[in-house]
């Protein structure tokens, strides 16, 4: 369970344009790496339970999504990691607030990684008013 400084994060590398088993090679190679990152208190596969619609799963889990618990501090680390595997490819980023608003955004350069990471550090400073 998430504390009140922790944000969930949901990393979507379908837009990679891989086929399904070249697809579930890059996730596993990133999520061991992604546990690593400073701050990520815990990484795993999206259950289906918890899966967007119409995404393909594949024993219990969605292709091409991960998930990622973080402080909300270190959210700069996470991206500055997601820059440097995927600077110049489009991935898709979920991030939920501890208040449980949420943000999407997608990046497929350097350049919006850091604007990204911006809109994302703002979102997470802005109080929901509900």
């Amino acid at each position: 369970m998430a504390t009140k400084s922790e944000v969930q994060v949901t990393i979507s590398l379908t837009e990679l344009g891989l086929d399904e088993e070249e697809l579930q090679a890059e996730v596993e190679n990133l999520l061991p790496q992604l546990r690593e990152v400073d701050g990520v208190e815990d990484a795993d596969l999206v259950a289906v339970e918890n899966a967007p619609q119409n995404s393909k799963s594949i024993s219990g889990f969605v292709w091409g999504l991960l998930k990622a618990q973080i402080k909300a501090a270190n959210i700069p680390t996470l991206f500055k990691f997601l820059s440097d595997r995927f600077g110049n490819k489009p991935i898709k980023i979920g991030v939920k607030a501890p208040d449980g608003r949420e943000l999407n955004i997608e990046a497929s350069s350097r350049e919006e990684f850091e604007f990204a990471l911006q809109k994302a550090q703002d979102f997470l400073n802005t109080k929901s008013n509900g």
